[in-house]
């Protein structure tokens, strides 16, 4: 069988050009023009290839180091397509939220397991929160096989300080509560540790919109150690606000601190932004579109902390810093600068060196994240795409489906055009109130600027409708 080698290894690309083109097909980002040209250069090199191996004289020896060196090119394309609509069914579709409910006990306690707390005093809060609160209760009175009767306490922080005072044993509340208890307890997660958890999920209502009209999508940015669908405060807040087809982009900024009403969970008192989160993403959107009075579609839930890990991924970004100044010892020039991941944290945390503190915060964090959209939307992307992928997959999570962002993805690659990207930040004046979630304690708060939330809301308006 004359040069049976050759054929056999054409045979192995055309087989390699088949896996390629349907994982390139199922992702749906590939224009269709664009789609039908691929197919028609594997048809041809595959031709091509083939007829060598009929060639009398050595030249067929040329065609089979060639598709060897395609099938490898085809292979490794066809698993870096595989692992990309891997990341984009994992990381989008979000149907739910998820209340992580812990039992904590001393960090010096004896006890390593649930029921070796069989015989303890048990406590929790009853300010918010009760329904997660006695699904936990009877979790907890199952797995131990007997009933317990909790100490009760106005507030999670009040709890938290029973048990470190010894009056309870252990503790009994949502996770997401624990920044609360830290605004008020120095120290406190280093004194305590977590003896048992239970995650209670809650399916999120869906809405049906078409990615390729205007619309708005929520960022949050937490710091979470658990899975990332685990509720917990948002410390970034951004909006933003998409025209696909005049390719603008608007990016708003609400401080953490924003002192408002959480629809559907406060009634007429007012709340931290931030502790919206805790009820669920759902809740804080809910709070945004309250604010600002218009419909938010889609969310991006990003672990901030692992900011680092995607700026890195990206080789770095270019951030505008509107003033010098020094944070965790990183020095910040004005003006544009070349940034790591943790340069780029520490960038977007620090508040305390600008005389408009949150503010100002809030405007650093909208550089990075346009820094960020701006990197990713160039062909340097590509260079560390693999990186990328690793590290979305396990730091972000959204409820716009796969179709949907494949289909974003789709138009852009077929229009090409770049992007004009705005930022708008909400001010507003420091307070000391008390809080819907933190009961009588007082913690700094943020009037809310009417004149700014106004003026955002009209910008937004303008960017929807194409203005």
């Amino acid at each position: 069988m004359r040069h049976w080698g050759g054929k056999v290894a054409v045979l192995i690309q055309l087989l390699l050009s088949i896996v390629f083109g349907a994982a390139v097909w199922y992702s749906g980002f590939v224009p269709g023009i664009y789609l039908a040209a691929l197919y028609l250069m594997l048809l041809v090199l595959f031709g091509v290839l083939l007829g060598l191996q009929f060639v009398r004289n050595k030249i067929y020896i040329a065609g089979i180091l060639i598709s060897v060196l395609i099938s490898a090119a085809l292979a490794a394309g066809s698993y870096f397509m595989i692992r990309t609509n891997q990341m984009m069914s994992d990381v989008g579709g979000a149907t739910y939220k998820t209340d992580n409910m812990v039992v904590v006990v001393r960090a010096d306690d004896p006890a390593r397991s649930l029921t070796d707390a069989a015989d303890y005093k048990f406590g929790i809060q009853t300010s918010q929160d009760q329904e997660n609160t006695q699904k936990m209760l009877a979790d907890i009175e199952e797995t131990l096989g007997s009933q317990i009767s909790p100490t009760e306490y106005e507030t999670a922080a009040e709890e938290a300080q029973a048990l470190l005072d010894g009056e309870i044993d252990a503790a009994v509340y949502n996770e997401a509560f624990t920044g609360i208890i830290e605004e008020t307890i120095e120290g406190y997660s280093d004194q305590v540790r977590i003896l048992y958890q239970f995650g209670i999920d809650t399916v999120l209502e869906q809405e049906e919109v078409n990615v390729e009209e205007p619309f708005n999508i929520y960022i949050s940015g937490i710091d979470v150690a658990g899975p990332i669908t685990m509720n917990s405060r948002s410390d970034v807040n951004i909006i933003m606000t998409v025209n696909p087809n005049t390719h603008k982009i608007l990016l708003t900024t609400t401080p953490r601190d924003y002192y408002v009403t959480l629809p559907g969970i406060s009634g007429e008192q007012r709340d931290k932004l931030t502790h919206a989160g805790i009820y669920g993403v759902d809740v804080s959107m809910n709070t945004l579109e309250s604010i600002y009075g218009i419909d938010i579609t889609y969310y991006a839930r990003v672990n901030f902390t692992s900011l680092i890990e995607i700026v890195d991924a990206l080789g770095g970004v270019d951030v505008y810093s509107e003033y010098a100044f020094e944070s965790r010892g990183y020095e910040f020039l004005q003006g544009m600068n070349h940034m790591n991941g943790e340069q780029a944290l520490a960038f977007s945390r620090e508040r305390y060196t600008f005389e408009d503190g949150d503010n100002q915060r809030g405007k650093n964090q909208e550089a990075v994240l346009k820094a960020i959209l701006e990197k990713a939307m160039s062909p340097a992307v590509l260079v560390n795409a693999s990186e990328i992928i690793t590290s979305v997959s396990d730091n972000v999570e959204t409820n716009m489906s796969r179709s949907e962002m494949a289909r974003f993805i789709n138009r852009q690659l077929s229009d090409g055009s770049s992007w004009e990207i705005e930022s708008v930040a909400a001010t507003g004046t420091g307070d000391n109130q008390m809080c819907y979630s933190s009961g009588s304690e007082i913690l700094y708060v943020m009037w809310p600027d009417a004149a700014s939330v106004e003026a955002i809301s009209t910008k937004m308006e303008e960017i929807l409708a194409g203005k």
